[in-house]
Formats: C-alpha cells, structure tokens, sequence
C-alpha cells in the first residue's frame, strides 16, 4: 500500500509526496530528513491523504499532483489550509 500526501508549510506552500508510510514520512519532514524543499519550508501539518494500491500508481498520482496550480490542488483536493 503507498499514500501520496500533502503537507502544508509554514509559508503556505504545498509539499506533494508519496511514501508507504506517510505518519513516519511527515515526521522525517519535520525533522529535516525528508525533501530538499521540506528543510527550507518546514512542514507544520499533513492536509491531504490519498491511499494507492501500487508504488506506481502513486508515483503517477503525486506527479499528476504536482502538475497542477495550486488553486486546482486546493479546489479539486478539497484541501483545508487552515492551521
């Protein structure tokens, strides 16, 4: 089982990402263990949770994501930015 996540930041940007376990993922963000952009753009909560049967699949889903505005993201995805 693989998740794509999104992660809101202290900025208000948006983090897009996959992994197999999102919880300890977040928490290597949080701790700046996890992306290059999360070091610089510290990840404050998980907005968004979205379970894939296959690596691939979430790899096709993050990078369809990641593709989009982030007015898209916040519409389609039904994100709340609220802290």
């Amino acid at each position: 089982m693989y998740f794509v996540y999104i992660l809101l930041c202290e900025d208000d940007s948006l983090y897009t990402g996959y992994s197999n376990n999102p919880q300890k993922r977040f928490l290597d963000h949080k701790n700046g263990k996890g992306g290059k952009y999360t070091k610089s753009h510290k990840p404050i909560k998980q907005i968004y949770l979205e379970k894939l049967s296959s690596k691939s699949d979430a790899l096709k889903r993050e990078a369809q994501i990641k593709s989009w505005t982030r007015f898209k993201k916040i519409k389609v995805l039904k994100l709340d930015l609220l802290k």
